[in-house]
């Protein structure tokens, strides 16, 4: 199973997939933790009545938010050329570079 995923994420050993996993894990905390911030900033809670429609928005926000953080967490890592081969993975299937 590790060798399938190892496989699957093209880590070159068990400690590359860990610390590829560290990075997604500790960006996405991140990503999540630092959107409550800029939800209160930008006032949507007191904006917004319907709930379903502040929960889409914030989804919206995180999303780029993410992607930014997961670029600077695996520089900090050591890890900048896998994620950045990831990242222009994900932006040519949403065809925003070709």
């Amino acid at each position: 199973m590790i060798q399938n995923l190892i496989k699957k994420f093209n880590a070159k050993s068990k400690v590359h997939l860990l610390v590829i996993f560290f990075v997604f894990g500790l960006s996405g905390s991140f990503a999540l933790w630092i959107s409550s911030p800029i939800m209160s900033a930008l006032n949507l809670k007191n904006i917004l009545n319907n709930y379903p429609l502040y929960i889409f928005l914030r989804v919206l926000i995180i999303i780029p938010v993410y992607q930014l953080i997961l670029i600077i967490v695996a520089s900090i890592f050591g890890e900048f050329q896998y994620f950045w081969n990831f990242e222009k993975k994900i932006l040519k299937r949403i065809k925003i570079i070709k």
